[in-house]
């Protein structure tokens, strides 16, 4: 065998299990680079308690961060200081609504999506005015309580 493909065939051996295997996220917050840490700044105090699987969909956003607009940067930071303070439960009912959307056929997400415009072309008063009086989604489709039964008289016999 030539040495020169000696050469190729163990640079390739060398070279395949780097990239048949891709390296974990990052672990650590202190492992990120600056300007992932930047990026991600809203998510510096649950990072290291992330799993794997949730920091590398959260480094793919740091990767296209640099790239967007300025407005588009503030807006997702904004949405992850949004979703860094919910609480588990709210997180877990947050993918759950949004797996709901999915599954809806096409037509109905888009109607979903035009009223979601609509109401953020509201002015901010009118919105919270419609946060306060909205009633919370599992109180519109629960059953009505039920009442208790009127009250009855005892019978006294008659003498």
């Amino acid at each position: 065998m030539a040495p020169a493909v000696f050469g190729v065939i163990l640079w390739l051996g060398l070279a395949l299990p780097a990239v048949a295997a891709p390296s974990p996220p990052p672990h650590r917050w202190t492992e990120l680079s600056p300007a992932q840490q930047t990026a991600l700044a809203p998510l510096a105090a649950e990072w290291d308690e992330m799993g794997p699987v949730r920091r590398k969909k959260w480094l793919g956003v740091a990767k296209r961060y640099p790239d967007m607009k300025p407005e588009e940067q503030q807006r997702i930071q904004s949405r992850m200081r949004d979703w860094a303070q919910l609480s588990s439960a709210e997180r877990m009912k947050a993918r759950e609504k949004f797996k709901n959307l999915k599954r809806l056929p096409p037509e109905k997400r888009e109607e979903v999506k035009r009223k979601w415009e609509q109401y953020q072309q509201l002015p901010e008063e009118r919105r919270d005015a419609l946060k306060r009086t909205a009633q919370p989604r599992s109180a519109r489709s629960a059953p009505p309580p039920p009442t208790a039964p009127p009250a009855v008289a005892p019978s006294v016999p008659a003498n």
